[in-house]
């Protein structure tokens, strides 16, 4: 399968069938550092769970923390216990060799755009600290930060341009678009996407009707697929995918989708 599905590493460790059948169906996972991961399960278990998806011919992706996090916080308490957390999430990352990591920049318009210059700073030191600690990877993972509450690219974009071209790169959500940045309403995913293009690796596919990131399977809410497509065309770049159903019936609804679209094959690369 030409894509990643998501699967937060506590998952997999409360309920080892996941795991299973991420295996047995031959998907590649994007596992998720969530904080159970980088608290409490032991560096043993993250090496065996390395294993088994390597042993199976599987490439891994990592999304990196994000609950209670600020990685360009104006407080240094806050920031701190943030790039602790990332520190931590990076080293356990590497046992996994991800060929890439997503990372949530948060940035809040209304606490962080009096501050834009330092909240940049801030945060490219956070990122720095993330990249520096998996370049010795033989993958090289490549940093990909997500969209999230930001209602429009900019913040992320010129974050961007403060690290690395070749390590750092653009992953557009296309819920969060939807339900966060009141896509639904503005219709300007075309905007976006011209806007991304440049620095856009990465995407995360899941769908909703607008009011919430409801993490639905492909097709079943409101998001214009298509025109995200055409527009991934126009602009002739052709970023990566994440899936990410939130139910076992998203999953198979999602997987059917892009099962039954070869000509994405051009559109999207593993």
């Amino acid at each position: 399968m030409p894509f990643f599905v998501n699967l937060p590493l506590s998952y997999a460790h409360h309920t080892p069938a996941y795991v299973d059948m991420f295996i047995a169906r031959g998907v590649h996972p994007e596992l998720g550092m969530d904080t159970t991961a980088v608290q409490s399960l032991p560096e043993a278990w993250h090496r065996e769970m390395a294993e088994r998806f390597r042993d199976a011919g599987l490439t891994s992706a990592i999304h990196l923390p994000f609950f209670d996090l600020s990685p360009g916080s104006m407080n240094n308490g806050i920031l701190a216990a943030t790039r602790n957390t990332l520190t931590r999430a990076a080293e356990l990352a590497s046992i996994y060799d991800p060929v890439h990591m997503v990372g949530h920049p948060h940035f809040n318009r209304g606490e962080h755009a009096p501050h834009m210059a330092r909240w940049v700073e801030r945060s490219t030191q956070t990122w720095e600290t993330v990249l520096d600690i998996t370049s010795g990877c033989p993958s090289r993972p490549r940093l990909y930060l997500e969209n999230t509450h930001e209602r429009t690219p900019h913040a992320i974009l010129t974050l961007l341009e403060q690290l690395p071209e070749e390590r750092a790169g653009f992953c557009l959500d296309i819920g969060h678009w939807h339900a966060f940045a009141h896509g639904f309403r503005k219709q300007d995913l075309a905007e976006w996407v011209d806007a991304v293009s440049p620095r856009l690796g990465h995407l995360h596919l899941h769908d909703n009707d607008g009011t919430d990131d409801q993490h639905l399977g492909l097709g079943a809410g409101s998001i214009p697929l298509e025109l995200l497509f055409d527009s991934l065309r126009r602009n002739d770049v052709r970023p990566s995918a994440t899936l990410e159903p939130h139910d076992e019936g998203a999953f198979e609804m999602s997987v059917s989708y892009m099962q039954t679209r070869p000509d994405l094959q051009d559109t999207i690369r593993l």
